[in-house]
């Protein structure tokens, strides 16, 4: 199973609630992501223990410069931002070097697989009768 790492903690309770649909990578990686590919979402460093958030589809995956994402594609990526100065802001920490509006990205939008049991659970139509 391919694995979706976020590497900032920051983001762990955008995902957890659904305000993060998205994620905004630098570079073409659209060999990496494929529509409709299960993928497990994490958070945590390279080489370090990191923790399963959720899993997910892949339900698109689009290759664009920087200064073709739309207001809605930034928002996905981190409901925080509204403009392409505080994605690109974001993408140069990441990343360690300077972006361009010129750049490629690769916009991967992924929904939450939930499981059912969990779900119904949580709604308290499963577990224990009375």
């Amino acid at each position: 199973m391919q694995v979706l790492n976020f590497y900032s903690a920051i983001f762990a309770d955008q995902l957890r609630r659904g305000r993060k649909t998205a994620t905004i990578r630098l570079g073409d990686k659209s060999h990496s992501y494929r529509k409709n590919e299960l993928v497990l979402v994490t958070i945590g460093y390279k080489y370090s223990p990191r923790e399963r958030i959720f899993e997910a589809v892949i339900d698109q995956v689009e290759v664009k410069p920087i200064n073709k994402l739309s207001p809605r594609d930034i928002e996905h990526d981190n409901p925080e931002f509204r403009r392409t100065e505080e994605l690109v802001t974001s993408l140069e920490q990441i990343y360690g070097r300077k972006v361009a509006l010129t750049d490629t990205v690769t916009v991967v939008r992924f929904s939450q697989v939930i499981d059912p049991a969990i779900r119904d659970r949580m709604r308290g139509m499963g577990g224990t009768q009375n």
